[in-house]
Formats: structure tokens, sequence, C-alpha cells
């Protein structure tokens, strides 16, 4: 028997493959269907199943095209309703694969069809559970992201008490927990850095797992909650009722465009234009409108947040033989409308004599000299949680998850100098604003970890009882 976890650091997201006699299991699939497919190859091994925890908000999972591809059988737990042809399992359902089972246990909660599969080995002794999105290291999933339903957060937070303790907690302390995601990920509150981890030490240390009544359970769960991503809802429904296959969005997206016709293409499409390059490059010249969303930091979960349209036409900047990887990490949250990429990059831009624009940028030392000045005005894009938690005084906390929504809370005669917590999501921030008409802005470099180093004040350090 073999189980491995193939963890996206970008996502911070887990899949699995569990392989036993020739037959091999994928659990919760990324869009791309290579890493799975080579896997069980090199094992001599054929995918029987496809196993997906729920229907997935936070990254479109590869089930479709996985199934198609290798005649796998794709499985959902109980209340699933699935746009497609898949298999329904029941409540304490085993699956047999080669020499080894796998048990359905259904734990509603993080949403209603969300299933935990028990892997027993050889000699029917429990091994490990994939728990998706119900049980995190440190942490649980939380109870507002399901697809339409009538139940508020408060009911699913009740079902997933239930689902703990009546089937989570009652398994051998030496189970290995698997969960879905690591620190990073929206779909819970406050969760470990660590990917894996043991049920019995989860039971000392994890506050959900703590003796509590059902009623300070739904309390503890629901505090902190901020609204999801906006993209998360769109990704579940697509998840639950079907996509285009990979090869396709690929097909559409890589299509180099010379600099005239990336112009033309822009202004046909109404695209939105978006430089993939390293915010060093991007700061130092850019297409004028472009939006900066590195692909070296946590490219895919912010085109998510501030790209409200799933099938907007989307143009990209990037270095040379990046352009698939792009695409790809694009098509993981949904959006598959990529319709070209600028052939030969910004040097092509440059070279053809356009227009070029930048953002000034500054040091946390030079912020420093100037802070407290008539006209200085910090602006603070961190999460609220990290707000909440210290800032400089006087700083205006302009949340970039919500820049779409709050932009009536920046004053475009104003000039703000721009900071996050290293400097990557205040430039996205900067280059939004610009985009907009913002014309008085300046990034800091290196971001609150810099300005921390300086003389300049901050606010009392408090514990955050959330990431989000």
């Amino acid at each position: 028997m073999k189980v491995e976890q193939i963890y996206t650091g970008c996502l911070a997201e887990a899949a699995y493959y569990i392989e036993s006699n020739g037959e091999a299991v994928i659990i919760d699939p990324l869009r791309e269907t290579a890493p799975y497919i080579e896997r069980a190859q090199a094992d001599g091994a054929r995918i029987k199943y496809v196993l997906e925890t729920h229907f997935h908000a936070d990254f479109v999972s590869g089930h479709l095209d996985l199934a198609k591809k290798t005649g796998a059988a794709i499985v959902y737990g109980p209340t699933a309703q699935p746009n497609f042809k898949a298999y329904v399992a029941k409540d304490g359902e085993e699956l047999a694969v080669g020499k080894v089972k796998i048990r359905v246990l259904h734990t509603p909660g993080h949403t209603m069809e969300s299933t935990t599969y028990l892997l027993l080995d050889e000699n029917n002794k429990q091994h490990a559970i994939f728990t998706g999105d119900t049980l995190f290291l440190g942490d649980v999933g939380r109870p507002d992201l399901a697809v339409k339903t009538d139940l508020s957060r408060e009911d699913l937070a009740g079902y997933l008490y239930d689902s703990l303790r009546n089937k989570i907690m009652p398994l051998n302390d030496e189970v290995i927990v698997y969960p879905g995601h690591g620190a990073g990920s929206a779909c819970g509150k406050k969760m470990s850095a660590e990917t894996w981890g043991y049920l019995g030490e989860q039971k000392k240390t994890n506050y959900a797992l703590q003796p509590m009544t059902k009623e300070a359970f739904v309390a503890e769960v629901t505090a902190g909650l901020v609204d999801p991503p906006q993209y998360f809802p769109k990704n579940a429904v697509m998840n639950k009722m079907g996509y285009d296959s990979l090869d396709d969005v690929l097909e559409r997206g890589l299509n180099p465009l010379s600099v005239r016709a990336f112009k033309a293409a822009w202004a046909e499409e109404e695209a939105l234009v978006i430089d993939t390059r390293l915010q060093d490059l991007f700061v130092q010249g850019f297409i004028p409108g472009s939006i900066f969303i590195g692909i070296d930091d946590n490219f895919a979960p912010w085109i998510g947040a501030l790209i409200t349209d799933l099938q907007q036409p989307i143009l990209f900047v990037c270095e040379p033989g990046r352009e698939e990887e792009v695409i790809t990490r694009m098509s993981r949250v949904g959006y598959d409308n990529p319709i070209g990429y600028l052939e030969g990059g910004f040097d092509a831009w440059v070279k053809a004599g356009e227009e070029v624009d930048s953002i000034k940028e500054i040091t946390a030392e030079e912020l420093a000299d100037s802070y407290g000045k008539p006209g200085v005005n910090v602006l603070d894009v961190r999460k609220g949680s990290e707000y909440d938690a210290q800032h400089v005084v006087g700083a205006q906390n302009f949340p970039l998850d919500f820049i779409n929504k709050n932009m009536s809370e920046v004053d475009r005669n104003k000039q703000y100098y721009l900071h996050c917590a290293g400097g990557y999501r205040s430039m996205i921030a900067a280059s939004i604003l610009r985009a907009r008409g913002f014309e008085k802005l300046v990034n800091v470099r290196s971001g609150f970890k810099a300005i921390q180093e300086t003389k300049i004040p901050m606010t009392q350090f408090q514990e955050q009882i959330t990431e989000l």
C-alpha cells in the first residue's frame, strides 16, 4: 500500500494518491491530470476511483478530466447531487482498492455532502482519514461555504459538531489525519502549517475537538468569519455542474500575440491585462492599465478574489516559457477565458516603442523620515485581522481582498503610501488603483515587516483569532 500527499502551496491544497496491488485512487485532484496519471503509470497501476470529499469552493477539481482520461469512477458521499455521471456512495459503504478498503464516512457540516474517507489497510486496521474540509490540523472547515442551501451557517456548524464527535473522534488515536488544506487557505480560520498529523494529537490540541456543548461549538466556529472570496460560490457551482476540459482552455489561451494584435484584442474583447512577472520587474515598468498579480506568489487565489467575472477575457504578460503555467493556475480557480499572451513578453512592448508606466517605491526607512508630515497617508492593504493585530498608528485599513467593494473609501486627490506584510499585495493594490485613475501612489518595499524595524509608532500587538 502506498499513500502520498500531493501538496500545492499556492492554494494550500492537498490531493492524495493511494495505490494497492495495481489499483489506485486519487482524492480531490487539481485541474491538471498529468501528475496523477503519470504517478499511477510509474506504479503500473490503474486509477479506479476519483474520490471527492465535497463540492470544493476554493478550486476547480480535476475529477471530470481525470475520469474521462482514465475510465475511473467519480465518487461522492451521501446527499451529493452532481450534474454528471458519478457514484454517490452510502454512509459506511466500503470501496475495495487492491488489498485495502476505503470506508465512506458522511461528515456533513462544512457542506452537507462533505465526506471523510477512512483507509483500512491490508489487515483491516484503521490507517488514515482523508478529511477534506471537515477537519484540519488545528482547525475545522468553515460552515458558510456550501452551495445554495436553506441552512444557516449556525445550522451547518451544528452538523459539523455531530460529525466530528460521532464519526471522527471515535476513531483510533494512531489514525493519520490527511486534511484537504494547510495554513493559508481561506477554507478555515487558523489552521496549522503542518499538512498531516495524528488524530490523537488533534483530540488533545484542536480547539474544535475539546469538550464543549454544541451551542459553544457553534459560537466558536462561527466567530471571526468574514465574507469568503467572491469566487468561492462560483467554483462550487462549477464543481457541481461541470466545466470545460483544461485541454480546451490551454488551446485557447496558448495564443501568442504580437504587440499590434495584443492591443487589438485588448480593445475588441474588452479584456483584462494581467502582468504576472516578478514584482521587482513590474515596478520598474509595465503596460499602462495592466494589473500586477505575480505568478511566483499566491497567484491563483488573488486572481479569484479580484476578478469578479469568471468569463472575463484575459490577456497576460509573462516571462517567456511560463505561458502554460499561467493558464493552468488561472484555470485552477475557474478562469477559463484567457485569449492570448504578449509574444516576447514586456520586452516586445518596450522595443515596439509603446508607452510604459511605473509606480514609485520607497523603503520603510524613507517612509519613517516622512511619517507624520502633512499629506502622508498610510494605506494598509492587509486583511482586517492582520490590521487589528497590529498596525501603524494612523494608518487606514483598505484590505486588498475587498478592494472592489471599498473603492469609495480612498480619495484620488490624496497621496497614499501603500503597504502589506511583505510588498506583494500592496503592489497588486497599487496597480489596480493606478488602472482606475489614481496617480498619487507610493509602494513601501518589503511592507510591514520592514516598517516594524523603524521608529514609526505601532499599536499594541494583539494575537489574531483568525487569519481570514
